[in-house]
């Protein structure tokens, strides 16, 4: 059993960024994606999607229209020849949020709490994991769990971000790095 993970933010990283997600056909794969992932696995790392998901926060969509999309998504990770061993999702938006959903919660990235339960469920030892994100919560949340990298896809972030990752132009070179390392 692998016990380091690939840790990847969802909008942004494995399809492009439309703004509140929640609809199959608005979906389109990032460049690399599915290559990163059978690299990823090949090299025995969990494959966890980490999304802060506050279009459900906001009353956008439901939880049951995320998963829906998500079972959808595995599906079509399926047919490329890539398992994700779990998605979690943070709901919750401390200022946003409406009803109950407007709250801090910890697996609201830059929280840890999503990397931590890799580590309940499939004891992940989050020195050994790898990041990769969009945002500059991605690197803090990377960061405070101390993961070994932090990848920083570039283009969503317009000032850079404070701690420790790579800046990187796409997943190809996430790729190479995963390669190169192990």
């Amino acid at each position: 059993m692998s016990r380091r993970a690939l840790f990847l933010d969802r909008d942004g990283v494995i399809n492009h960024e439309v703004g509140y997600l929640h609809r199959v056909e608005d979906v389109r794969f990032v460049d690399g994606i599915f290559s990163l992932c059978r690299t990823a696995a090949g090299l025995g790392y969990r494959l966890i999607v980490v999304t802060n998901q506050a279009g459900i926060a906001r009353g956008f969509y439901s939880e049951a229209d995320f998963d829906a999309l998500m079972v959808w998504m595995k599906d079509a990770f399926r047919a490329e020849g890539v398992e994700l061993d779990a998605v979690y999702h943070c709901p919750f938006h401390p200022e946003h949020g409406v009803g109950e959903y407007k709250r801090e919660h910890e697996d609201r990235k830059p929280g840890t709490g999503m990397l931590r339960r890799g580590v309940r469920e499939f004891g992940i030892e989050l020195d050994a994991s790898v990041m990769v994100g969009d945002r500059c919560s991605d690197i803090a949340a990377a960061n405070t769990a101390g993961l070994r990298q932090a990848f920083l896809i570039s283009g969503t972030e317009t000032e850079r971000c404070s701690g420790e990752y790579l800046a990187v132009d796409g997943l190809i070179e996430v790729e190479q790095w995963l390669t190169e390392r192990d």
